[in-house]
């Protein structure tokens, strides 16, 4: 029987904000546990919340860049759930009226192909605490710097039909939160986490098959992994006589498996009911506005820009504007050295992979985009060859200075001069005179072989400082003649 796999993603982004959603609580990250959890955040006795206006803000910047509906009028609710590192005993979430409405986003897969994923809502809520099950001798500790930490919790469509689509759209979702500036997406330290809805049908059927919900899965690698074990369990789970059980799992990277955690709680059993501590929040158009005007170059718009402006394939301008670091890094190159192709290539190849190779972000690189653009220009005008480009850049790399310093240094200026390149040629040909005769007694095919010995011969006679295009015009001339 042939299956289809049926997904809808829930990602939880923490917003960027200086305080929590309901307090005034910092929200660093890495700060000693239980120093930044206040009153208001742990739910006692005459304490009252207060929305944080910007977690309101950056919600609406969220909606206005995926198109979707912004309610004019939401409701934060009370889930109850009791839980060790939730101090209230219930989250302020939104339930019936989120923030933000139906939407979509366009995502690019391997192929090149363009996929629409409809997103249902993007509700915001407040962080629960964190349990850490670590040197505590058997024991759990509690750690409240988390909670109330605002979230916004983006819920897809079940649109998504493979493990490599979910991870496009999780990248694109990665992307657009750190465009907008409302998420730093650092995943390691759970700014944004993934809760994957999976379900299989067999092909062809219109009703969705049951799902199990994969909790909290906070890496690109790992999503993709997790639902592929899923999809596998639920097919050979059916196809054995069994059921799928709706039920949260979690993944466990070490074994590449999902377990089961606990059975899938009904909404019911939360008793959403509105929050009687915080009025309905009112969104005026004229805010709307204001938020829609300081909304930024969005990624579809800025890989739509680079192919029409710098003449890029859709594949660079994908790649290049996929994190807006990037993105900006690669415009800077190409405003100094005005080679938008070249300026592409060498960011998206040696620079990419210097930072792949020392675990590095953009931001962290060691060569900075105005000596990358300086370094091209020294192509461009003739100075250095593409080779001993490569020198030069890692020299700039280990920071020993500027492409001209050097260029200048290590004396790499290319060799141009006719006459001295004609010189250097003739001993390379009287050098190896035998081959000399070869070449010019064999046919064109084994002529095509050959020229590439003369041209290493000379390029290593020059010690790679000889303009290859002159080396192969003027090396031709002569075997021909």
């Amino acid at each position: 029987m042939q299956w289809e796999t049926v997904i809808g993603l829930e990602i939880h982004a923490q917003l960027a904000t200086q305080s929590k959603i309901f307090s005034g609580s910092a929200t660093t990250f890495g700060a000693e546990p239980n120093t930044q959890a206040s009153l208001v955040d742990l739910g006692m006795p005459g304490t009252l919340p207060v929305l944080n206006a910007e977690a309101v803000r950056m919600a609406c910047k969220f909606g206005l860049a995926i198109d979707a509906e912004i309610a004019p009028k939401n409701v934060f609710a009370r889930k109850n759930y009791f839980y060790p590192d939730l101090p209230k005993g219930y989250q302020t979430s939104q339930m019936d009226h989120p923030i933000v409405g139906k939407g979509y986003l366009d995502i690019t897969l391997e192929d090149g192909s363009t996929r629409r994923i409809g997103i249902t809502r993007a509700h915001l809520e407040e962080d629960a605490g964190k349990s850490l099950h670590e040197d505590f001798h058997g024991m759990s500790g509690i750690d409240l710097n988390r909670a109330g930490t605002p979230l916004l919790e983006i819920v897809s469509e079940p649109d998504i039909r493979s493990a490599k689509e979910a991870v496009a759209y999780v990248k694109a979702i990665h992307a657009l939160v750190r465009y907008l500036g409302i998420c730093d997406g650092n995943m390691a330290e759970g700014s944004l986490r993934c809760d994957c809805n999976v379900s299989v049908r067999p092909k062809g059927q219109a009703e969705f098959g049951t799902r199990a919900e994969i909790k909290n899965v906070n890496s690109f690698r790992f999503i993709e992994k997790a639902i592929n074990h899923e999809v596998q369990r639920q097919i050979e789970l059916i196809e054995d006589g069994g059921k799928v059980v709706q039920e949260t799992r979690l993944y466990d990277p070490n074994k590449d498996e999902t377990r089961s955690m606990r059975s899938k709680e009904e909404a019911n059993d939360y008793r959403y009911f509105p929050c009687p501590d915080l009025l309905p929040v009112v969104i005026e158009q004229s805010f709307l506005d204001e938020v829609r005007a300081s909304l930024p170059e969005l990624p579809v718009q800025k890989r739509e820009r680079f192919e029409r402006e710098f003449g890029l394939s859709a594949y660079d301008a994908d790649v290049l504007a996929a994190s807006r670091e990037l993105a900006d890094y690669f415009e800077q190159v190409n405003a100094t050295c005005s080679d938008a192709k070249l300026a592409a290539n060498w960011v998206m190849g040696e620079l990419s992979s210097l930072l792949n190779k020392e675990a590095l972000e953009i931001e962290q690189s060691p060569v900075s985009a105005e000596q990358l653009g300086g370094m091209i220009l020294r192509i461009k005008d003739d100075t250095i060859s593409g080779k001993i480009a490569k020198m030069v850049f890692e020299a700039m790399a280990a920071g020993e200075g500027s492409a001209d310093e050097i260029i200048e240094k290590k004396g790499l200026k290319q060799v141009t001069d006719s006459g001295a390149i004609e010189s250097m040629l003739d001993e390379v040909l009287a050098a190896n005179a035998e081959q000399v005769e070869q070449y010019r007694a064999s046919d064109e095919a084994k002529r095509g072989k050959m020229f590439g010995f003369f041209v290493g011969q000379a390029m290593k006679a020059s010690k790679g400082k000889a303009n290859p295009g002159q080396v192969n015009q003027l090396l031709k001339k002569k075997l021909e003649g």
